[in-house]
């Protein structure tokens, strides 16, 4: 069940202090807001949350990914490994950069196989992006030490995986940073709307100033008058989205809960079936119930299990046909076709695997 099945009167109440105070801007009119910071209280309750000591919000899950990647240092040229069964605003982001994406294989977790990542290592490699596939955590330890081994940096997008855990460490809180989605689909929602969490103080504040135009927030001159390191762009929260934040994880634990129920009903019934495996889970990993997950024996097996529960106006995706989800689906950036010419950055050797 994802949040956006659980509006009341607490989402109400947090909109209407928005309304009744007029100010619907993140930043500046201290006098007229009478102290209703919307946006900057729903990042403070989630970095508390996750478990990081920074949050900072953005205008999706994608706008965050990209805020990330910047933070991190991502340059053109520069290669971002990730794993081939993601949303496609992964690779978006990466290619956003002028950075080369580098598929890898995933495992029977859904998400990024740890063996695959060490073949994909260059020395144009600057960020691995692993992510938590449909409520399961990756082997983020397996790539944390991966990548530290290897001089490389961890985003963790966490975008379809809020609650997940691994040794009760929260998914978005075991990397460099950690990004995540508030749209309609995900656990918690804010219509659209997106969230990066990190301990490093200067990634917060290059991701804080870059999401603003590269305003440095100096509380002690006015808005437009502070300094800028570099030049940025608009990536900010508004407080209506940030009231539904707050409201919505004001809820999040009954959310789980609830998801945790659903889940194992489903997965209850689905044992009696014979064939079926379920996705694995790395060792003391939690799920966080958005999806049950499952493997058939083969593709005929898979295919027409998916027609009768379909038919049954039973909702089921099988993700190998899912145009969304699966790098080999995804005609226009096999194509390298983007929205300007050139070829940019595909001038540069790309590796493509399917």
């Amino acid at each position: 069940m994802p949040g956006f099945e659980l509006i009341g009167d607490a989402e109400r109440e947090h909109v209407n202090d928005v309304l009744d105070n007029g100010i619907f801007f993140r930043y500046e009119f201290e006098k007229e807001r009478k102290g209703i910071y919307k946006v900057r209280d729903f990042e403070a309750e989630f970095a508390k949350f996750i478990g990081t000591r920074y949050a900072q919000a953005v205008t999706s899950g994608s706008s965050a990914l990209k805020v990330a990647l910047v933070s991190l240092g991502v340059r053109p040229g520069d290669e971002v490994i990730t794993q081939a069964f993601t949303f496609i605003a992964t690779f978006e982001a990466i290619i956003e950069c002028g950075a080369v994406p580098v598929p890898t294989e995933i495992d029977e977790t859904l998400n990024m196989d740890p063996a695959d990542l060490l073949k994909k290592i260059t020395p144009k490699t600057k960020v691995v992006i692993p992510v938590h596939m449909l409520g399961g955590p990756a082997r983020i330890l397996q790539i944390r030490e991966i990548a530290n081994r290897n001089g490389l940096k961890v985003l963790e997008d966490t975008a379809q995986a809020l609650g997940a855990a691994v040794e009760s460490k929260l998914t978005g809180s075991m990397g460099n940073c950690g990004t995540f989605s508030f749209d309609f689909y995900k656990t918690i929602t804010t219509g659209e709307g997106g969230m990066i969490t990190t301990d490093d103080p200067e990634l917060y504040k290059t991701a804080s100033e870059y999401a603003d135009h590269g305003h440095d927030h100096n509380p002690n001159v006015g808005r437009a008058l502070e300094g800028r390191r570099f030049l940025g762009f608009n990536y900010r929260m508004n407080e209506f989205q940030g009231a539904i934040g707050l409201a919505q994880l004001g809820r999040i634990g009954r959310i789980l809960e609830v998801q945790k129920t659903n889940h194992s009903i489903i997965a209850e019934a689905l044992s009696a079936v014979d064939g079926i495996t379920m996705r694995s889970l790395p060792e003391n990993g939690r799920d966080s119930y958005t999806h049950v997950c499952f493997f058939l024996p083969d593709g005929k097996a898979t295919t027409e299990f998916h027609k009768k529960v379909t038919e049954k106006g039973i909702s089921a995706i099988s993700f190998k046909n899912n145009l969304w989800h699966f790098l080999g689906n995804w005609e226009h950036l096999i194509n390298k076709k983007t929205a300007w010419s050139g070829g940019f950055p595909f001038s540069e050797p790309w590796r493509l695997s399917i």
